[in-house]
């Protein structure tokens, strides 16, 4: 409930995902508004209805959220999955409160620090997930090194790629260049047994010779929201060229193919949602704004997660890299 665009546009994605799978659904929020979103679909088998009073709104801070709306959207889902009706929840509400409901409510994966948020990114080749892209904005190197090896496993699920290739983000390739946290980051990841290419470059996100980037959240963050800016702009620029001439009119006629598939490709509704790594649990945090595909994309990604166990691939890197050298 907590969307941008309210109950509606999440319940037209929850309907398509239905159609298009066999994936079954709770939707979870005032019941009045997401009957009228169903329309003709109603409630069968396979999608439910919880109803929830109260709405977390962009504005409440997240313990408030966890504290005083306890029969809100999203804390009923949450306590959904805690009771074992759910396998994952999916929001497009204030992701702060989704974070620190999903810590509250699922707990976190043993022997991981904190959580991360994983962003996948459009490049010339493969995607490529950066790791973390806003839950955590003050962190330790051993931090950094986690959210590599829990990064990795989400790759090898989601991707199939079977030793995904882990870059650190820095100011330059060389080893010795970056700050503080980055260069003790790099020692570590060095020493791991994860397929750890070295430092990259901003200019080298979206080449596609790296499966995995690894930041701090804030910098991730920045990355994330300047990649949807730019794309955004790029193709309002396109549009408003194709505008101005006859010519420029019948070229996007003739090429109309390739600038849906451009279109396609650096959409982030495909991706879905972000999952937020690290948690005894699948939770997924949606753009406030998400469009009926983000979220239908975002459902079939919480499904994939569940369904493959990527905790269980999280927990067995976590054991399997090298732990020989002290960490901060």
């Amino acid at each position: 409930m907590g969307s941008d665009g309210g109950a509606a546009e999440l319940v037209r994605g929850a309907v398509q995902a239905l159609d298009e799978s066999d994936i079954t659904v709770t939707l979870v929020g005032d019941e009045t508004e997401i009957r009228e979103a169903l329309g003709s679909h109603q409630p069968d088998s396979r999608i439910r209805i919880v109803h929830a009073a109260q709405i977390v709104t962009m504005d409440d801070s997240p313990m408030d959220a966890i504290r005083k709306k306890k029969d809100s959207s999203m804390i009923r889902a949450f306590d959904l999955f805690k009771g074992g009706e759910v396998d994952a929840v999916v929001s497009a509400g204030n992701s702060g409160a989704v974070m620190a409901s999903a810590v509250k409510f699922m707990g976190r994966l043993q022997g991981i620090q904190r959580p991360a948020i994983a962003g996948v990114f459009p490049t010339l080749k493969n995607p490529v997930i950066m790791a973390d892209v806003g839950a955590n904005v003050d962190c330790r190197a051993t931090h950094l090194y986690q959210f590599a090896i829990m990064a990795s496993a989400f790759s090898k699920i989601m991707f199939d790629i079977k030793n995904p290739r882990v870059g650190l983000l820095s100011i330059g390739a060389e080893g010795g260049k970056g700050n503080a946290l980055v260069k003790k980051t790099h020692g570590l990841l060095e020493k791991s047994r994860l397929n750890f290419i070295g430092n990259v470059e901003g200019c080298d996100t979206f080449k596609g010779d790296v499966d995995v980037i690894v930041c701090d959240g804030f910098v991730g963050n920045v990355c994330l929201k300047l990649t949807e800016g730019l794309a955004e702009s790029v193709l309002t620029m396109l549009r408003e060229e194709i505008s101005k001439t006859f010519k420029a009119k019948v070229g996007y006629f003739l090429a109309r193919h390739a600038f849906g598939t451009f279109k396609k490709r650096v959409d982030y509704a495909e991706y879905g949602g972000a999952p937020l790594l690290g948690l005894n649990g699948t939770a997924i945090i949606c753009h406030g704004r998400s469009s009926s595909t983000a979220i239908k994309n975002a459902l079939f990604v919480a499904d994939e997660l569940s369904a493959h166990r990527v905790n269980d691939h999280i927990l067995d890197m976590l054991s399997a890299v090298d732990h020989s050298e002290e960490m901060d």
